[in-house]
């Protein structure tokens, strides 16, 4: 199985411990991974659906940190990109997870990017593989995919299956 990493690199330090746990995780897995750079986490969304949609990949695993400020800025961008995530994951069936770090501090940042309390890089790819399999044991053959066309119902496409666009 193939699976795509969309990063944001913001914050540099942070974005390579995220991307080493989910790489970690995935090669466990026996996982092969591309990884698709953006800017920031609320360019995350635009990068997962352009993979998503691609048909290359079983699942989506998107990481980035957005760290507290003195503004607003915060909350769109971490209510957006979560939003946004989850979006491409409900239109497309192709799981993406949200590795995406909300912390008010560098160092809360630092411990949760694999310097301690959590991996949130592993653990998006732990979630993205768990629901690629999910994908593939509930959804239905493609016969049954050509019964729901013709009654213009949508449904997941296996990630044995491409995703047709």
């Amino acid at each position: 199985m193939r699976y795509a990493i969309a990063i944001g690199r913001f914050y540099e330090e942070l974005a390579e411990r995220l991307e080493k746990g989910a790489r970690e995780a995935f090669t466990h897995a026996g996982a092969s991974v591309e990884v698709f750079e953006v800017p920031g986490a609320f360019e995350l969304p635009l990068a997962a659906s352009y993979a998503a949609q691609s048909g290359r990949f079983a699942g989506v695993a998107c990481l980035g940190a957005v760290i507290r400020g003195e503004t607003d800025h915060y909350d769109y961008v971490c209510a957006e990109a979560a939003r946004g995530i989850q979006q491409v994951a409900l239109s497309t069936g192709v799981p993406c997870s949200f590795g995406v770090l909300t912390c008010s501090t560098m160092e809360q940042a630092l411990a949760r990017s694999g310097g301690g309390k959590r991996d949130q890089g592993r653990h998006a790819a732990e979630a993205v593989l768990r629901m690629a399999a999910l994908r593939g044991e509930l959804c239905l053959g493609s016969r049954a995919a050509d019964a729901d066309a013709q009654h213009g119902e949508l449904r997941p496409v296996p990630a044995s299956e491409p995703a047709s666009g």
